[in-house]
């Protein structure tokens, strides 16, 4: 009764789907050890996976020189086995084992044109002067021998470039801008370009935005106004980012009225063209306790680079009356006395500014000043 209810038990594991089965953990294919590499561009995401062969055969042998159009044909091939025949040839699967794939988290160009987010099985077509590079919709098949003409997404072309010797295939991201990078398949002698750019970046980054101040990033008001600031620094979506700027000064669970919601709040309606209600938001937000003196000195120097002489003088003032024996404080009265034309003024704080020891930078910058002054010419 022992044994026959033995052979039932091993009978039925050997029934078992293969895939039910628990597998070892064993050497890849051909030794051809799995890779990725991933690159970002801001939020976006790019990511590709593939088995990396070496241009030394299983026994050592080199085979420099006959990787491209011998090892990996050029064209299409007829691999034998799966969907892949003389009548139905298949393109290189741009590695080894398993399908070589590439992920993107967000639409993108590649060679200028548009895909849309998703992961690809990622195929080659490889010739001399020209490669096609195809994307297709199926991602989890074995290498190239199930390719189906039919699945494909995208096609590009790209033109192959000499390259210093690399013995394992590699890919890796090069050019990288913020918006932009070029993947690159690396073997042998030979690189393989594919440029890749995020169509609208800063929309993408105003989208990112909408989600994470739902999230536990939104119960801050630093958060709001980073991406109100942001809107304005790429003067787009101002409309919204209005509304963000009043949140981060009026939500009631963690809004807050200082000098970073109220310059926030402020840079908005002046990107708006709404320049009164700006100014009279700002003059709030340098007289709040919250202003640091650096703060006001920058805004008033802002207002100088506007042309708006006297406005700056009297913001100058401001950060004066309350920070009377900072160097920054009597530089910014120098500078906005020298703007208006009283040299003299401007000479006595400026020399104030220097008796109060100010960092080297500083120390240089009234040291030129001083002369400037004396001479009787403006040092801005």
């Amino acid at each position: 009764m022992h044994k026959l209810f033995t052979k039932w038990v091993i009978a039925g594991f050997c029934m078992l789907p293969f895939a039910l089965r628990a597998q070892l953990t064993l050497p890849p294919s051909g030794d051809n050890q799995q890779s990725s590499v991933t690159q970002w561009m801001g939020p976006v995401e790019v990511e590709i996976r593939y088995s990396s062969p070496d241009v030394h055969g299983p026994n050592g042998e080199d085979r420099t020189g006959h990787i491209w159009g011998e090892l990996v044909p050029y064209g299409l091939a007829n691999l034998q086995f799966g969907y892949s025949t003389e009548s139905n040839p298949s393109p290189w699967r741009g590695g080894a084992n398993m399908n070589t794939t590439i992920r993107f988290s967000h639409d993108v160009l590649v060679e200028g044109k548009r895909l849309a987010a998703g992961t690809y099985g990622l195929h080659f077509i490889p010739e001399k002067d020209e490669w096609t590079i195809i994307f297709s919709s199926n991602s989890t098949a074995w290498g190239s021998f199930f390719y189906n003409p039919k699945e494909d997404v995208l096609r590009v072309t790209t033109k192959p470039a000499a390259n210093t010797y690399t013995e394992w295939l590699t890919y890796t991201f090069t050019d990288r801008e913020p918006d932009a990078c070029t993947a690159e398949l690396m073997w042998e002698l030979l690189r393989v370009p594919m440029h890749i750019k995020v169509p609208d970046i800063v929309q993408v980054y105003i989208a990112q935005f909408r989600k994470e101040l739902q999230s536990d990033i939104g119960f801050g008001f630093q958060a709001w106004v980073d991406a109100a600031n942001y809107c304005v620094a790429n003067k787009t979506n101002l409309d919204e980012a209005l509304t963000w700027a009043n949140y981060a000064i009026e939500e009631p669970f963690f809004g807050r009225k200082n000098f970073a919601t109220l310059s926030c709040k402020a840079n908005v309606l002046a990107a708006m063209g709404k320049l009164t209600q700006s100014d009279s938001i700002m003059l709030v937000a340098i007289k709040d306790p919250s202003a640091a003196p650096l703060d006001v000195h920058y805004y008033a120097r802002g207002l100088q680079a506007q042309q708006k002489q006297a406005e700056a003088l009297a913001v100058y003032k401001i950060n004066y009356e309350k920070y009377p024996n900072l160097p920054v404080t009597n530089l910014g009265l120098a500078r906005g006395y020298s703007a208006t034309g009283d040299y003299k003024a401007a000479l006595k704080y400026a020399k104030a500014a220097l008796a109060l020891n100010p960092d080297p930078q500083v120390k240089q910058t009234l040291e030129q000043a001083i002369k400037s002054l004396e001479a009787g010419k403006d040092f801005n």
